[in-house]
């Protein structure tokens, strides 16, 4: 395996239609990466346990007034994980139920409902967290307490949801299990989730519970016509096209009264006829460029490969 095959193996994830899920775990396997070698190099630079780069920088924090100062933290935390294992079960479960999800509503749905889980699980978290907290610890000054959240689980479980929702009878194979219908897998985790509030926890099961909840509130939305999270792909494409370069493809066009001009100047009556595969306009084009780049050559239509072949002899 050479550096430029792995290059393109990576480059690939990201240009295959309908694999979303899978680019979002791959972020995640690169941010805990890249964030455990720094995390290494500080320790070693600093010593041990000083400074805690995931949570101090981009975990949520616990307080409304801390968050003013931390504005980036309902976004980052939903990407950072404490440890192996952490990862581990969420990037499957993600993988596992994002595959269902992709194949019958698409892979953007699944960014929505994860970016959306996480969203709402930070919602919850900050508004109920110092509440529970205080009632579990009645002689506890909360304010000198603030627990960073950090973990995709929010996300992850609103894809999880969102699924059993849509689907709650189709049927996944659990080893010494055998077949299980979704819906009692979500059963299962609600009660583990409420069965765990006054554990160590319970922040991060506060998280899980509202990104559950948007799971199933995103589907119902859905069946019901409107997608809540539809502005999040306008923020993708948006944020997309910065980095996108411009099209090197011109397409001409003769004027109408040139071509007529030389029709007659052979005396001919003969109508001008379309060729097969129509010339493009430069908007057509640059529409199918950037199709391309989203997801790939193989996801063009026969005419919109002749198009773009076309427009690439002039």
């Amino acid at each position: 395996m050479n550096g430029q095959g792995f290059l393109q193996d990576f480059k690939n994830v990201f240009s295959r239609p309908n694999n979303e899920y899978i680019r979002l775990i791959v972020i995640n396997v690169v941010v805990f990466v890249v964030l455990g070698l720094a995390q290494v190099f500080t320790d070693i630079s600093i010593g041990r346990g000083a400074v805690d780069i995931s949570r101090e920088y981009l975990g949520l924090p616990m307080h409304w007034n801390e968050l003013l100062f931390r504005l980036w933290t309902p976004i980052t935390y939903m990407f950072v994980h404490d440890g192996f294992f952490h990862i581990l079960f969420n990037m499957l479960f993600l993988y596992w139920f994002g595959r269902i999800l992709a194949e019958y509503l698409g892979g953007p749905k699944v960014v929505n409902l994860y970016v959306l889980g996480g969203l709402f699980g930070a919602v919850i978290y900050l508004t109920i967290y110092p509440v529970l907290l205080q009632l579990l610890n009645p002689n506890m000054d909360i304010s000198m307490v603030s627990p960073s959240l950090v973990g995709a689980s929010a996300g992850v479980f609103a894809v999880v949801f969102g699924t059993a929702t849509l689907m709650p009878n189709y049927t996944i194979f659990l080893l010494f299990l055998g077949p299980v219908r979704i819906k009692y897998i979500a059963l299962f985790y609600v009660l583990s989730f409420f069965l765990s509030l006054s554990g160590p926890n319970s922040g991060g099961e506060l998280a899980h519970i509202g990104g559950a909840l948007m799971g199933f509130l995103y589907i119902k939305q859905l069946q019901n016509g409107s997608d809540m999270g539809a502005w999040i792909q306008t923020v993708i494409s948006g944020v997309g096209g910065l980095f996108k370069p411009k099209s090197k493809i011109k397409v001409t066009h003769r004027s109408a009264s040139a071509a007529s001009g030389r029709t007659a100047s052979r005396g001919t009556t003969r109508t001008a006829q379309k060729p097969s595969g129509s010339s493009a306009s430069q908007e057509e084009i640059d529409a199918i460029l950037d199709k391309i780049s989203e997801k790939g050559y193989e996801s063009l239509t026969k005419e919109e490969k002749q198009k773009l072949f076309n427009a690439s002899k002039h």
